[in-house]
């Protein structure tokens, strides 16, 4: 079914009489409109929601008039999606994305209406598709959500569902296209008094003064809980590897003894140690 407003196009074909020379008179919901000799195309917008446009082309044969009737629905179907397993820090207000490997689900939101009434998306049948090929075992009646496991070597997949009625009289489809996106690591000052600043990330070249604590957050990485130990946290100073001893493998304390200066560089690297395809590293210098 198109979706309200689409513009439909119909045309004519028949193996028997030539449609090239006789008339066709096009009409919409019984009002009259394209009429001429070969007019075998005809276009209209779809209905709302719900209604239905009734369309009726009258061919003027010489053994008498034809008259062909085409019913138009229109649907609507919402798709969301979300990444079940990719980590973002408190307060962020985007949206957590899917990295190399990470698990996706879909949820269809389709609204079918019969009547006056709109069919309940669990009374539905879907019918799933991931990079156009056939989901079977997510298929089926009431299966209005589609999760999946992205490939790492995938920049993104695509997503179709087409959700109907039993009787299949109504349906509706949608698609949409779901990137990949390799995880990335931010540096915050993490305040013994106010907690992580997550206002302003650190910058190259970031002043340390006196003890400092540096909070490494890794955007989009898996799982979704930094805290499982699935994540090898490996910490380098000036490429001298560093042991953190707390159980928080997120954060690097600074110590600048009095009356020294100068640069060093901070590495770290993640890698997640289930997933050979999924690591992250970020280096950043400091001055003291």
């Amino acid at each position: 079914m198109p979706a309200p407003g689409e513009n439909v196009n119909i045309s004519l074909n028949s193996y028997v009489d030539n449609l090239n020379s006789v008339l066709i008179s096009w009409s919409v919901n019984g009002k009259s409109g394209l009429s001429g000799i070969g007019k075998k195309s005809f276009s209209v917008n779809a209905p709302a929601a719900g209604q239905q446009t009734t369309v009726v082309a009258t061919i003027k044969l010489p053994d008498g008039d034809i008259n062909t009737t085409m019913i138009i629905k229109s649907s609507v179907m919402v798709l969301l999606w979300q990444a079940d397993d990719s980590y973002v820090p408190p307060f962020y207000k985007g949206k957590a994305l899917p990295s190399p490997e990470s698990e996706v689900k879909v949820v269809a939101m389709p609204e079918i209406r019969s009547g006056s009434q709109t069919m309940s998306p669990s009374n539905l049948v879907y019918t799933w598709k991931q990079d156009y090929n056939n989901a079977q075992d997510a298929s089926g009646y009431g299966k209005n959500s589609f999760t999946y496991v992205n490939d790492y070597l995938d920049s993104s997949n695509n997503i179709d569902v087409v959700a109907s009625t039993t009787d299949q009289t109504s349906s509706s489809e949608a698609s949409i296209d779901i990137g990949t996106y390799q995880p990335k690591i931010v540096f915050y000052k993490n305040d013994a008094k106010l907690g992580t600043l997550w206002e302003l990330a650190l910058a190259d070249g970031h002043k340390v003064t006196g003890d400092e604590t540096i909070q490494a957050a890794p955007y989009f990485i898996s799982p979704g809980d930094i805290r499982i130990p699935t994540l090898a946290w490996t910490w380098s100073i000036n490429d001298s590897p560093v042991t953190i001893e707390s159980f928080q493998q997120n954060l690097m304390p600074l110590k600048v003894q009095s009356g020294t200066s100068g640069t060093s560089k901070i590495d770290l690297q993640i890698n997640n140690t289930y997933k050979i395809f999924e690591n992250v590293s970020k280096e950043i210098n400091v001055n003291f």
